[in-house]
C-alpha cells in the first residue's frame, strides 16, 4: 500500500468518529469568528479613515500610517486619551475583584461554615444583582446618593429625607463604580469559593484544633489556601468583565477605557481602535497568568472521602440572628429595593427628584410616563408616548426575546457539542486549542467584542450593522463559552462505557445524544442555555455599537438616557428586570436549574 492511500485511510479513520468531525468544523468556524474581528481591528488601527485626526495629522484621505499610535502614546492629549483611563481601568478592575471576593467570599463562608439565620433566604437573594443589568445598581447609587449641592442634580432619596449630602468622591468617579461592579459579581466569587467551603474535608481544620492552633491561625493558613484556586477563577471571571464594562463608569461619571473609546470613536476612530485592543490584551494576559498558575499550583485536594461532616462555626444564639439581619437589610438594598426604586422612578413628574419626601405632598405623582397616549408634545414627554403605547418600547422588547432566545439556542448547542467533542479527546493538542478558543472570546472585555465585529461587518463589502443577524453573531460568539464550559464539566463525569455500550448495539450517533447522553446530564445542559439567555437579555456594551435605538431594550434605554427621558429609562430597566426574574424563576421551578443551587439555597 503506498503513503498517498496509507495517509487517505488514516483521514477516513479520523473522520469516521463524530467527535473528531466536531473538533475539526468547530476548530475552523471558532478560529474564523474569532480571529477575523481580530485581525479587522488591527487594520483599524493603522488605517487613515477620512473626516478624522489621522487624516489632519498625515495630509492623506486613505492609506495605512502608524500616526494613531505615536498620536495617542506621544501627543498632546496622551495623559486624556489614555493613560488616565488606563490608569482608571486598572484601579476599577482590581477594585471589583477586591470587592467581589471580600463581600462574596465573607458570604459564602457565613453561608456554608456557620449556623447563620435564614441561610436559604439569603443564598437566593445574593445573586440577583447578578441577574438584573449591570447599570441597575449604579441608577440606584445615583438615586440614593445624588444631591443638588454636591453633584448639581435633583436631591436624592437620602438627601431629600435627612439633608445629609455626600461627597462628590462618594457619589461619582472610581470609588462608587467599584462597589457597584464589586456588588454585581459577587454572586461569582460566592459560588465558586462557596463551592468550596461546602465540600471541604473538615479533618483538615480539625487536626489543626488537636493541635491548639489558634482560630485565625487555621483560617489564614489551613481555610484561604484551599480556597485560592477559587479565588483566582473569580479574579479570571471578574477583571476582564470588569475592564470593559461601559454603562457602570458611564452613568456614575468614570472616565474608562470602554467610556473614552466611545467618545473618541468618531473623530479619532483608529485611536479608538487602538483602546479596544489594549482591553484585549488585558484579558488575555489575565487567562495566561492563570494557566501559569494551573501549572505551577500545589495540591489542593479538599474532598478526601475520609470526612463527610462539615464542623459549623457556632456565632451564638443572637449573633446568628444579628449577622443575619444585617446581611438582609444589605441585600435588601441591593436586589430588592432596585425593583422598587424603578417602579416608583416611573410615577415621579421629575424622575430623580424626591425632595416631595420632604414635604410630604404625594399629589404630584403621576402615571403620564405609562399611560399617555395622545398630546405627546406636552408634559416634557419629548413627542413620545407613554411606555404602555410606546411602539418603539415593545418592537424593541421583542427584538430583545428574538435575540436572546436565538443566541441561546446556537451558543447553548454548539457549547454543548464542543463539550462533548473535547471530553471525549481530551488529552489532543487540537481539542485543547478548540477549548481555549471557545473561551477566549469571555475573557475579551464586551466593548472590545463589539467594536471588533462592527468593524469587521459594518463596510462595503459585509454590512450587517443594525440587524438581528450581526447581534446574533456577535451573541453567539461572546456565549459560546458558558455554554461549553457547562457542558465540558458534564461531559468529564461521564463514562466512555455508557457510550460504547450503545455503539456495540449499533445505535445511530444522534440517538446516542439525544436518548442517552442529554438526558443523563440534562440540568448541566440547560444551564448552557440559561446563561447566554439571561446575560442576553440585559447586555448593553456588546450590543451598542451594532444597533440604533428601538432594535433591543439595552440600547433603547441608553436612548432615552441621553434625551433625559429617565422615567423611560426606569421603565425599561423595570421591565428587564421583571422578564429576567420571571425566566429565571420558570426555569428554575420546571428544570431545578439554579446558580445558588447546592451552595445554601
Amino acid at each position: 500500500m503506498n503513503q498517498s492511500a496509507i495517509w487517505r485511510n488514516r483521514v477516513r479513520t479520523y473522520f469516521s468518529k463524530p467527535h473528531n468531525v466536531i473538533l475539526a468544523l468547530m476548530g475552523v468556524v471558532l478560529t474564523v469568528t474569532t480571529v477575523a474581528p481580530i485581525i479587522a481591528i488591527l487594520e483599524d488601527t493603522i488605517k487613515i479613515h477620512p473626516g478624522t485626526i489621522d487624516q489632519n495629522l498625515t495630509g492623506r484621505v486613505s492609506g495605512y500610517t502608524l500616526v494613531n499610535y505615536i498620536d495617542l502614546f506621544t501627543g498632546k492629549m496622551a495623559k486624556a486619551n489614555l493613560w488616565t483611563p488606563l490608569l482608571n481601568t486598572v484601579y476599577l478592575a482590581v477594585g471589583t475583584c477586591l470587592v467581589a471576593i471580600l463581600f462574596g467570599g465573607v458570604f459564602a463562608f457565613l453561608i456554608t461554615r456557620t449556623n447563620l439565620a435564614w441561610r436559604g433566604y439569603l443564598s437566593s437573594i445574593f445573586i440577583f444583582p447578578y441577574i438584573m443589568p449591570q447599570w441597575t445598581l449604579a441608577v440606584v447609587w445615583q438615586n440614593l446618593f445624588n444631591s443638588n449641592a454636591v453633584t448639581g442634580t435633583s436631591n436624592g432619596l437620602l438627601a431629600a429625607l435627612t439633608g445629609i449630602e455626600m461627597p462628590m468622591w462618594w457619589c461619582k468617579g472610581l470609588f462608587p463604580s467599584l462597589v457597584v461592579l464589586g456588588l454585581h459579581y459577587a454572586p461569582f466569587a460566592y459560588i465558586l469559593i462557596g463551592g468550596i467551603f461546602r465540600n471541604m474535608d473538615a479533618n483538615l481544620e480539625e487536626a489543626a484544633t488537636i493541635l491548639d492552633t489558634p482560630k485565625w491561625k487555621i483560617m489564614c493558613r489551613v481555610t484561604l489556601p484551599m480556597v485560592k484556586p477559587a479565588i483566582l477563577s473569580t479574579i479570571l471571571l471578574v477583571f476582564g468583565s470588569a475592564m470593559g464594562s461601559y454603562p457602570v463608569p458611564h452613568y456614575l461619571g468614570l472616565t474608562t477605557l470602554s467610556t473614552k473609546y466611545i467618545s473618541m470613536n468618531s473623530n479619532r476612530t483608529g485611536e479608538a481602535s487602538i483602546l479596544a485592543i489594549i482591553m484585549m490584551i488585558f484579558g488575555v494576559a489575565i487567562m495566561l497568568m492563570n494557566q501559569v498558575s494551573l501549572r505551577s499550583r500545589k495540591s489542593y485536594t479538599t474532598v478526601t472521602g475520609k470526612s463527610g461532616q462539615i464542623s459549623k462555626i457556632d456565632l451564638g444564639r443572637a449573633g446568628k440572628y444579628v449577622i443575619a439581619l444585617a446581611l438582609v437589610v444589605l441585600t435588601f438594598f441591593t436586589s430588592i429595593f432596585p425593583i422598587v426604586s424603578f417602579a416608583f422612578e416611573t410615577f415621579l413628574p421629575n424622575p430623580g427628584d424626591y425632595s416631595f419626601l420632604y414635604t410630604g405632598d404625594t399629589s404630584h405623582l403621576t402615571t403620564k410616563w405609562w399611560t399617555t397616549s395622545e398630546n405627546v408634545s406636552e408634559n416634557g414627554l419629548y413627542g413620545q408616548m407613554g411606555i404602555l403605547h410606546n411602539d418603539m418600547i415593545w418592537r424593541a422588547f421583542k427584538g430583545t426575546i428574538l435575540v436572546s432566545v436565538a443566541c441561546a439556542l446556537i451558543a447553548g448547542t454548539i457549547g454543548t457539542l464542543i463539550g462533548y467533542a473535547v471530553a471525549k479527546s481530551r488529552r489532543s493538542k487540537w481539542a485543547n486549542y478548540v477549548n481555549s478558543v471557545a473561551f477566549l472570546p469571555y475573557l475579551m472585555p464586551s466593548i472590545s467584542v463589539g467594536v471588533a465585529f462592527f468593524i469587521l461587518f459594518s463596510n462595503k463589502y459585509i454590512n450587517l450593522f443594525n440587524t438581528y443577524t450581526l447581534l446574533i453573531i456577535v451573541g453567539t460568539v461572546k456565549y459560546i463559552p458558558f455554554a461549553s464550559r457547562s457542558s465540558l464539566n458534564s461531559m468529564l463525569q461521564l463514562s466512555g462505557e455508557i457510550e460504547e455500550a450503545a455503539i456495540i448495539q449499533d445505535i445511530p450517533w444522534v440517538k446516542r445524544m439525544t436518548h442517552i447522553i442529554i438526558p443523563i446530564q440534562k440540568s448541566s445542559i440547560i444551564s448552557g442555555y440559561l446563561l447566554p439567555f439571561m446575560t442576553c437579555l440585559r447586555e448593553l456594551s456588546l450590543f451598542m455599537l451594532l444597533c440604533m435605538q428601538g432594535f433591543i431594550l439595552s440600547t433603547t434605554l441608553d436612548y432615552f438616557d441621553e434625551m433625559g427621558l429617565y422615567a423611560f429609562s426606569s421603565g425599561i430597566n423595570l421591565i428587564l428586570i421583571v422578564t429576567i426574574l420571571i425566566c429565571n424563576t420558570l426555569v428554575n421551578k420546571v428544570t431545578g436549574a439554579s446558580l445558588d443551587k447546592g451552595i445554601g439555597g
